[in-house]
């Protein structure tokens, strides 16, 4: 597996070469795709530090892949203590999301990474915090459920998204959108208090998507059991 620069008038792409295909889904789940040459992703090429970007990107390539296929374990908590510490003084608003919120409240999921939510400001202010560990640059989207997302690598996935909509909660209630923001719970972890959402949005969603054995652990959690 080898990671690969190209330039193309306006745009960058980072691009992933000679992946196995036990790891293709992965790729696609991490938002690159097959381009008849690899898999790739685009930025705009005149993004400040792309090239410091980039060399991050090509160290960390092949464990996100293989972590990201479950080939390699996550060690969500260094991740999180990670965070913490460069947070720590800094006025960032941010919430945990997905099975990290589970985790951090003592339930036995296994994180494959970690996932923030935070408003538009939230998401510049993480980027800066996390510069030297940012393999992708924050990205801005328009008319999707969020405005903005960060990705880096504190020896594993650290993802945030800002400005999330009520986009978020439709057709039906999320665990991350305004609906969840608005009924954050918080929990402490190693002595620090971190922002959480409800735990029934949580087993809706895990519900809904399936996910049987998490939801039969957060209906244990809120029976006490």
């Amino acid at each position: 597996m080898q990671a690969q620069f190209e330039t193309d008038g306006a745009m960058a792409s980072f691009r992933i070469v000679e992946a196995e295909p036990a790891v293709h889904e992965a790729l696609i789940a991490l938002y690159y795709q097959p381009d008849g040459m690899g898999f790739s992703k685009q930025f705009a090429a005149d993004t400040p530090d792309l090239d410091a970007i980039f060399r991050r990107f090509a160290q960390s390539a092949e464990a996100l892949v293989r972590q990201a296929a479950g080939h390699e374990p996550v060690d969500w908590e260094v991740i999180l203590e990670r965070l913490l510490e460069r947070a720590r003084g800094h006025d960032v608003d941010w919430c945990l999301v997905g099975s990290a919120a589970l985790a951090v409240r003592g339930l036995d999921v296994h994180p494959g990474d970690v996932d923030l939510v935070t408003s538009e400001r939230g998401a510049e202010q993480l980027e800066a915090l996390l510069h030297d560990l940012m393999i992708e640059p924050l990205q801005r989207s328009e008319g999707w459920i969020w405005r903005s997302f960060g990705r880096a690598f504190p020896g594993g996935r650290l993802e945030w998204v800002g400005g999330v909509n009520d986009g978020a909660d439709q057709p039906e209630v999320s665990d991350f959108g305004p609906t969840a923001l608005a009924r954050l719970e918080t929990v402490r972890w190693r002595g620090v208090e971190i922002k959480v959402p409800p735990l029934d949005l949580q087993l809706a969603v895990s519900e809904r998507r399936g996910r049987h054995e998490r939801a039969a652990l957060i209906r244990r959690h809120l029976s006490g059991g």
